[in-house]
């Protein structure tokens, strides 16, 4: 896999409340692909007590956005660029079911993104993935 669809398979898991298993010889995985695997936010969403799977909310032939709700109320959004071309996609508040201001965090970067209102505008990579959390 690419960097990128390594991105998005780990956020799919994650939004899908998937087991999370692995099956392979963690003493042969490089540094990159340990990280994946190690990033306590996207963990944390994966292990969210509530349980609910993330809901594809939007379906295109270039993206698609899938929203799970978390127990303290926050949301976890996947935002995944099916192209082959790097793409600016916007999400609007009222298709993730919000309204008013959040703050969006970057939880593979592990960074609050700032407040936004309304629209939440990324620019993915193509088969990548933005995952954030709205709170």
């Amino acid at each position: 896999l690419q960097v990128n669809e390594q991105y998005s398979h780990i956020s799919l898991w994650s939004l899908l409340a998937a087991p999370l298993l692995i099956g392979c010889d963690m003493s042969q995985l490089d540094d990159f692909t340990l990280g994946l695997l190690k990033n306590a936010e996207v963990i944390d969403i994966n292990q969210d007590v509530l349980g609910k799977q993330a809901k594809r909310v939007i379906n295109t032939p270039d993206y698609q956005v899938w929203v799970r709700e978390l127990e303290n109320g926050a949301k976890a959004v996947g935002i995944f660029n099916m192209s082959t071309v790097r793409k600016d996609i916007s999400v609007s508040f009222n298709d993730l079911q919000l309204s008013g201001s959040k703050t969006i965090r970057d939880v593979w970067r592990q960074k609050d993104l700032g407040s936004f209102n309304d629209t939440f505008k990324t620019s993915v990579a193509p088969h990548g993935v933005t995952f954030v959390k709205f709170y």
